[in-house]
């Protein structure tokens, strides 16, 4: 059974088919291209402290402020992507506020193949992510993120009402990659999901 983001039993098919070849594939693309460009979006190549920098407290360092930011985009990532999943609305507009390239491609190729199949979600997942590296320190434009992402409350449901199937949700570790963009903006770039209780 080809799982959709790896998150059996959740409200999609599960990440990309194949996982965990495809979850070691992009962990290890993450960690040897940190500070590459990225998918089809367009990142920032360096200098800039994004939208709001210049009213930051003095007392922010670049790197607290990237972070902070970085955790927003994603943590928005997948309260967007659960809201759009309700109604498996694959052309949310506000979907690409906090995802672009490779993570946008999926979210939405996901959400039109559960329209397509008369799939729809309740619930959305509890995320705890952490920030693993800033790069580079003293102008960040690379974020990487770890979570470990709760999918029990975020199943996938027919549009009568029943329960697509008797597989829980559960915990999934997820890598992922925010960058800065050149509107300003931290955008989730690229992501992997690793299979049911993998964290």
């Amino acid at each position: 059974m080809v799982v959709r983001r790896a998150w059996a039993g959740r409200r999609r098919r599960s990440p990309r088919a194949g996982l965990p070849g495809v979850f070691a594939a992009v962990v290890a693309a993450m960690l040897l291209g940190a500070c590459g460009s990225g998918g089809g979006s367009t990142p920032v190549a360096g200098g800039s402290g994004g939208a709001g920098s210049s009213s930051a407290q003095p007392s922010v360092s670049p790197s607290d402020l990237a972070r902070e930011r970085a955790v927003a985009a994603y943590r928005g990532m997948w309260q967007a992507d659960a809201q759009a999943s309700h109604t498996s609305d694959w052309r949310a507009p506000y979907l690409s506020r906090y995802a672009s390239g490779d993570a946008l491609q999926v979210l939405t190729g996901d959400l039109y193949a559960d329209h397509l199949n008369g799939l729809v979600a309740k619930g959305e997942p509890v995320n705890s992510p952490r920030v693993t590296s800033v790069s580079p320190q003293d102008t960040p434009t690379s974020v990487m993120i770890e979570d470990c992402a709760d999918t029990r409350n975020w199943l996938r449901y027919r549009t009568d009402g029943s329960l697509l199937d008797n597989t829980p949700g559960g915990m999934h570790r997820i890598l992922a990659e925010v960058r800065l963009h050149t509107d300003g903006l931290w955008r989730v770039t690229r992501f992997g999901i690793g299979d049911l209780a993998s964290c």
